[in-house]
């Protein structure tokens, strides 16, 4: 009777711990604490402090005590507009969400990098006496912001040889941290901060500083935040090359513009750029008065809606911007799928890539004398005599798969690789040149010859040359090589611009009628500054592709026309660009895709086109906006008037306070689903001669029937602000595939050109309300 009792009483307990034990994970995971971003809107007090103070009230009324406020707070946003980054569990996020002034509340997440000739390319030529960067005196007095992922201070684009002084303005530091302190900055690089509790309370674990791989402070580890900053705003340095390639004198595109660097991107593993540590940025920016943003940060599709706290660039850049700050994003590296296109709110001014005029270009000797050319920048002699070259899918370590055609990790036989040049043909967009190297190295070979469709940049492959060809040079090369000559850099003979085949497309997969990119601009093997590494490649420039090259490139050349037009908004800088880009290439022909279809680039590829810093200063109309037209058009796009006056704070009635979407004055017309007939409104600001006539002409989308009126507008002195309306008739011959055109405003001296693009549908598929 004993026993069975005991027995009863040890299943008894053994129930009762298991349900303990099952229940015990779920208690820790409900009191589990992650960074949430509770998003307030516009700041309602003037005083930073009577801010920051509100929000510890908020915090604490929720938690209990300051001290637990304190202790759960990252950031308080408290300038360019009203919010805190906190430790929250997922029970105390929903019930803060409740209390009043709180717009959403969002948890924190990670966000990528888009990871000189190209001046001269775009005609901003140092010794010309007639151009934009003598009549800006190269944006002298602005001040562009870099948010990314820091800055090397000592290199030789951030001395301040020439610069004049820092603007009075100016509210920003010099904040010091591991090996960066106050002398870091100078007139040059006027400021540096950096955030960081965002991506420490994300990852939850401890960071490893003594092995090199990141700073805790604002210095660059990864070398990307540096290449953009001295590719928007770099001071002039004599000789900069990389390897002695593109030798010559290396400038941003407005060198004397000052620097300010926001690091919210960090290079440790499992790093990246959080929410929170960007809405950080973005908000010591607003407050230390830069005029310009160089933001090369993206989301990944899906994309989230623009008063959505989860978009923390569309949020930042609609606060910047509403403080006439332009903000330049990139377009992504996800091309050339359509709607990869990323940063498409209509206040940000969205890049995309092109190649410029300069290649490195390397001969290959054949067996038969036959000489043909690819592109390398390894310029390091490898004397290997005459050498064996064989097909990487002849030497496969396993014949039963094809890994070894695009050499594979471990896909070749290092007895048949060993001393051969070995030529690999790309198969995806997965496998690079320098991957591929790796692999060959890795079997003994001495040499690689990569081909592949596209040629959207070039890495060195330090261990080894190699020589990147198309693949009709790579099907020529037969059996062997003799000979692989020294890469030389050659300017001015290779027809260009090519859209870039990573570069991100249109149309916008969140708001398909705002066109998207707005613009394109050289993003493949630019050299900049970057992080010096080893003595070899020690100059301390390097050349790096992707949109995030290409938009500093728009953010230097605003910060020059903001220094000839002061009182510009960001709307009218974001015009004159667009509407003065060019179409054609250096032979005359249009800009084509580079790519497996080199097809004819469409505004889904280049916006208006390649930027034309020239023409923009002097665009002659300008396609106006300001925050009050972006409500409206949140407004019109169907989200509430709770939802919009959160994002402004500021009461909004979207019943009364809406456009049609269409209607948003851009300076492009893009209608997503035409049906039968649809008409267009805008108004254009004469910034030429007052007494200015300009005539319509319109390049119709094939298969669409339009009309312009009126057809002339006649400004005057009393009269610098003309409408006109753009009506779209469906002639129901082509449905369901976008149709391209123009139209163009021009007064003899002037052409004014908005990129039109419109889709005929027999069906509705998208409300435009």
């Amino acid at each position: 009777m004993m026993d069975t009792k005991l027995n009863l009483l040890i299943v008894v307990a053994l129930v009762s711990l298991q349900s303990h034990l099952q229940f015990l994970p779920k208690c820790v995971e409900a009191a589990k604490s992650n960074v949430h971003i509770v998003y307030m809107g516009e700041k309602k007090h003037e005083d930073p402090a009577t801010t920051k103070m509100s929000h510890h009230k908020i915090l604490s009324t929720l938690l209990g005590s300051k001290e637990a406020a304190k202790n759960s707070m990252l950031y308080s946003y408290k300038h360019g507009f009203s919010g805190f980054a906190a430790r929250l569990t997922e029970s105390q996020a929903e019930e803060i969400a409740a209390f009043p002034g709180v717009v959403q509340v969002i948890p924190n997440r990670i966000h990528r990098l888009h990871t000189t000739r190209s001046w001269e390319f775009m005609g901003l030529k140092y010794h010309s006496s007639k151009n934009l960067l003598t009549q800006s005196n190269m944006g002298e007095g602005t001040i562009i912001g870099v948010i990314d992922s820091g800055v090397w201070p000592e290199s030789e684009s951030f001395k301040d040889r020439g610069m004049g002084p820092i603007p009075s303005r100016w509210k920003g530091i010099c904040q010091e941290g591991q090996l960066f302190n106050s002398s870091n900055c100078n007139k040059k690089l006027i400021g540096a901060r950096w955030f960081i509790k965002g991506i420490l309370a994300q990852i939850q674990t401890p960071i490893n500083i003594s092995n090199g791989e990141e700073f805790l402070s604002a210095r660059d580890n990864s070398g990307h935040g540096t290449h953009t900053a001295s590719t928007a705003a770099g001071n002039f340095v004599e000789n900069a090359n990389y390897d002695g390639l593109a030798a010559g004198l290396a400038r941003g595109g407005a060198p004397r513009a000052h620097l300010a660097v926001y690091k919210a991107c960090w290079a440790f593993e499992r790093g990246g750029c959080t929410d929170a540590d960007l809405l950080k940025a973005f908000d010591k920016a607003i407050q230390d008065g830069v005029d310009i943003l160089s933001v090369s940060v993206g989301n990944s599709i899906p994309l989230y809606f623009y008063v959505d706290q989860r978009n923390s660039i569309a949020i930042g850049s609609f606060h910047a911007t509403a403080k006439g700050i332009t903000v330049a994003c990139s377009a992504g590296n996800d091309g050339p799928t359509a709607m990869t296109v990323e940063n498409t709110a209509p206040w940000i001014i969205n890049v995309a890539a092109t190649t410029v005029d300069r290649a490195f270009a390397t001969a290959i000797t054949l067996g038969n004398n036959l000489t043909l050319w690819g592109q390398s920048v390894d310029t390091g002699i490898h004397n290997h005599g005459f050498t064996g070259i064989t097909f990487s899918d002849r030497i496969a370590a396993n014949s039963s798969d094809d890994s070894a055609q695009d050499c594979q990790p471990g896909s070749l036989n290092a007895t048949l690789a060993a001393g051969k040049i070995i030529l690999c043909f790309a198969q995806s967009s997965t496998q690079d040149m320098p991957s591929a190297a790796v692999s060959v190295v890795e079997a003994g070979g001495v040499g690689l010859i990569f081909a592949q469709y596209r040629s959207d940049g070039l890495g060195s492959c330090q261990h080894i040359p190699c020589i990147k060809v198309d693949y009709e040079v790579g099907t020529r090369i037969l059996s062997y090589i003799r000979k692989a000559s020294i890469p030389k850099t050659v300017i001015g003979k290779w027809v260009s611009p090519r859209v870039a085949d990573f570069s991100a497309r249109g149309p916008s997969s969140i708001s398909p009628a705002v066109l998207k990119p707005d613009i394109a601009a050289p993003g493949v093997d630019i050299l900049a500054a970057c992080k010096p590494v080893g003595k070899e490649k020690g100059s301390g420039y390097k050349f790096m592709s992707g949109t995030s090259m290409s938009c500093p490139h728009v953010a230097g050349i605003a910060a020059l026309i903001k220094s000839v037009h002061k009182n510009w908004s960001p709307a009218a800088i974001r015009s004159a660009l667009v509407t003065t880009a060019s179409q054609t290439r250096t032979d005359g022909s249009n800009i084509a895709e580079e790519g497996s279809t080199r097809k004819a680039a469409d505004p889904f590829d280049i916006g208006g086109g390649l930027v034309n810093p020239n023409k923009a200063v002097d665009p002659g109309l300008i396609y106006d906006a300001g925050t009050e037209d972006y409500v409206q058009f949140l407004c019109g796009t169907g989200y509430s008037s709770k939802a919009v006056t959160g994002l402004t704070q500021t009461q909004v009635n979207c019943t009364k306070s809406r456009i049609k979407v269409l209607n948003l004055n851009l300076p492009s017309i893009t209608v997503p689903n035409l049906k039968r007939k649809v008409t267009v409104t805008r108004t254009v600001t004469n910034v030429g001669p007052v007494d200015s006539v300009y005539k319509a002409i319109m390049q119709a989308p094939q298969g669409i029937k339009v009309k312009v009126e009126p057809q002339i507008l006649s400004f005057n002195k009393t009269t610098q602000i003309l409408p006109f309306k753009v009506t779209f008739f469906s002639t129901k011959r082509v449905y369901g595939d976008y149709r391209f055109g123009s139209l163009i405003w021009t007064d003899s001296k002037h052409i004014v050109r908005s990129p039109i693009s419109v889709r005929a549908i027999l069906f509705e598929s998208y409300v435009d309300t």
